[in-house]
């Protein structure tokens, strides 16, 4: 999964971010480590809402500029890193 999002895996654990909900719950902000152990714990429902807002712009393929936003699959390619390198 994570060859298809490039761009995450260049994304250090400690980077502040900001994970926010199109249902309009309040945002988690802490690294990223934080937001894919939280996406991680969501329930199908809240994946498919889920966003995190970066503090450093990443490449996002077939996009001319970097981007501030991940969207759901790219913090499950992140949740699914974390997941490799913990255990």
């Amino acid at each position: 999964m994570e060859q298809k999002y490039p761009g995450v895996a260049g994304i250090p654990w400690d980077q502040p971010a900001t994970m926010i909900d199109l249902d309009g719950k309040p945002p988690l902000i802490g690294t990223i480590r934080d937001c894919a152990v939280h996406f991680g714990l969501y329930k199908d429902h809240a994946k498919a809402q889920a966003r995190v807002l970066l503090t450093q712009p990443v490449h996002r393929e077939g996009r001319k500029t970097r981007t501030w936003l991940l969207d759901p699959e790219e913090i499950a390619a992140l949740a699914e890193r974390l997941k490799r390198e913990t255990n």
